[in-house]
C-alpha cells in the first residue's frame, strides 16, 4: 500500500461542510490543504452508478488540474424502503423539477413525502449514511475506501450544528440526531470518519 509523503492536499469538493470535516480531519498530519472551491476548479460530471465511481471522477479532476494530490468524497443518505434513495443522488435531491438548486430543507421535505407514500414496517426508518473516499496521486494512482454509520430516520428534524440531512438521521444507539451533535462527538461517529480511520491505516500511518 502506498504512504503518503505529498506536502499538500485539494479537497476535491465545493460543499463547505464537507471541506470544514475533511480539513478537521487531516489537522493532525500537518498536510497543507487547499479545496478545489478556492482554487475555481471546474466540478466534474458525477456520472458513476456508485459513491466510490463519483469519488474517483472528482479526485481525478482535481488532481488533473492541478498537479497537485487530490482527496475526493462522495457521500450520502441510503434509505433501504425507500430504495436506497436518495443514495448517491443525495446531493440532486435538493434540485427542483425545473432544475434550479435549493436547500436540504427541501430534499428533506421530499423524503418525508416519499415516507407518507410507504406503509411503513417495523424498521422502515433505518437508514445509513455511506462514504466513499478517493486519493489520487499527481501520477494517477488511486485508492479508494468507504465508510459507514448506521441509524434511523426522524420527523421532524432536529438540530442545526450538521448540514445536509444530519437533522433526521439518529445514529444507532443513541438519542440525539447529527444536527443535534457536537462537531466532535458527530466526527467520531460518522461515515466519513469510518472512511478516513481506514485511509489512516493504509496512508498516514
Amino acid at each position: 500500500m502506498r504512504k503518503f509523503d505529498e506536502k499538500e492536499i485539494i479537497i476535491a469538493s465545493h460543499n463547505p461542510g464537507k471541506i470544514s470535516e475533511i480539513n478537521r480531519l487531516l489537522f493532525p498530519y500537518g498536510i497543507k490543504t487547499l479545496s478545489a472551491k478556492s482554487l475555481q476548479l471546474p466540478e466534474p460530471k458525477e456520472v458513476g452508478k456508485t459513491f466510490v465511481e463519483n469519488a474517483e471522477i472528482k479526485a481525478r479532476a482535481s488532481s488533473n488540474a492541478s498537479g497537485l494530490a487530490s482527496l475526493a468524497d462522495d457521500s450520502g443518505l441510503v434509505i433501504p424502503i425507500l430504495d436506497g434513495d436518495p443514495g448517491i443522488y443525495s446531493a440532486r435531491w435538493a434540485i427542483d423539477s425545473s432544475g434550479k438548486k435549493k436547500s436540504f430543507a427541501f430534499a428533506i421535505d421530499k423524503i418525508k413525502c416519499a415516507f407518507k407514500k410507504k406503509a411503513l414496517s417495523p424498521g422502515g426508518h433505518k437508514a445509513y449514511f455511506a462514504c466513499a473516499l478517493c486519493l489520487c496521486w499527481p501520477d494517477g494512482y488511486v485508492l479508494n475506501l468507504e465508510g459507514f454509520v448506521y441509524g434511523s430516520i426522524t420527523f421532524p428534524p432536529r438540530g442545526n450544528k450538521g448540514f445536509g440531512y444530519d437533522p433526521i438521521f439518529i445514529p444507532t444507539n443513541h438519542r440525539l440526531t447529527f444536527g443535534e451533535m457536537s462537531p466532535a462527538i458527530k466526527h467520531a461517529l460518522s461515515h466519513r470518519a469510518d472512511a478516513f480511520k481506514k485511509l489512516t491505516m493504509c496512508c498516514f500511518n
